[in-house]
């Protein structure tokens, strides 16, 4: 009986259809690498992130707080290991491939993050992410006492509750003032992943590879269907690639979802815009 080989699409379709709890950010964030590279072999990567826990496990088996642990897992991870944030060339699409990040030891915060969370993971450690604004982060949470430790995976270094607040001015121009209840919550495997690639999506658009562009999107709308701004952002990347009717159907479903957002004028401009260029004979 012939076997069936699911394409890498295939495979992060179907991770993105689980329940959040049951997403495993490290396979879903290897498949999507793999599409990018049709070759690569994501067990093998899976088995790197094993041996990188088992490497840190004896490590941290008599740490006790998690001040202490996230210090210890720290300088294991920033600094005998070696992974840092990739300064010289932020915008490398490579930064975003999770087997990239395990062989170059570079990326930027979120994929830094992951790999951190998922080492941390196999150590059974409450490790989260954080969707912080303009900077991934992660958290550690103590589970006798709730206490937290906030790390930022691209400096390698913790934050203190003021580091945390002057980072959020910085990025929101001061509009924001720190909520730990809403600015340092855990965020959702799905989150993640969206986050990842909605990354990915604008280094791509800033380099005019929309087809690669599309496949973010493509992605993304598996993990959020009918979310109006990816909507919105497919039917435009759909555009320029000559997709006409498809664009304006997506434009269409973005104004349907959301006729009030801010920029639905200009969407219902593109959109019309479209339908008029279609009825032109060509």
């Amino acid at each position: 009986m012939e076997t069936i080989v699911e394409s890498p699409r295939e495979r992060f379709a179907r991770i993105a259809a689980a329940p959040d709890r049951d997403i495993h950010l490290d396979e879903a964030a290897l498949w999507i690498a793999a599409e990018e590279y049709p070759n690569l072999d994501v067990r093998a990567y899976l088995a790197r992130l094993d041996a990188l826990a088992s490497a840190a496990a004896s490590r941290l088996a008599s740490v006790r707080s998690s001040a202490e642990r996230a210090a210890r897992l720290n300088h294991i991870f920033f600094v005998e290991i070696g992974f840092t944030g990739n300064h010289a060339d932020y915008y490398d699409p490579r930064n975003s491939y999770l087997s990239d990040v395990l062989d170059r030891k570079t990326g930027i915060p979120i994929t830094l993050a992951v790999v951190y969370m998922e080492v941390a993971r196999r150590l059974d450690l409450n490790v989260c992410g954080i969707s912080f604004p303009g900077h991934f982060l992660v958290k550690w949470v103590d589970d006798t006492d709730g206490h937290e430790v906030v790390v930022d995976p691209f400096s390698g270094t913790t934050l203190r509750p003021e580091d945390c607040d002057a980072r959020l001015a910085q990025a929101s121009g001061g509009a924001l003032v720190l909520r730990p209840e809403l600015h340092l919550r855990a965020a959702s495997r799905r989150e993640i992943l969206v986050r990842m690639l909605a990354n990915l999506k604008r280094v791509f658009v800033s380099r005019r590879d929309f087809g690669r562009a599309l496949a973010c999107c493509e992605r993304i709308l598996l993990l959020v269907p009918d979310a109006p701004l990816e909507l919105r952002d497919r039917g435009l990347v759909l555009e320029q690639l000559a997709c006409f009717a498809a664009a304006a159907s997506d434009l269409d479903r973005f104004l349907w979802l959301a006729p009030d957002d801010p920029g639905a004028d200009a969407v219902r401009a593109r959109r019309d815009a479209l339908r008029a260029r279609m009825g032109r004979p060509h």
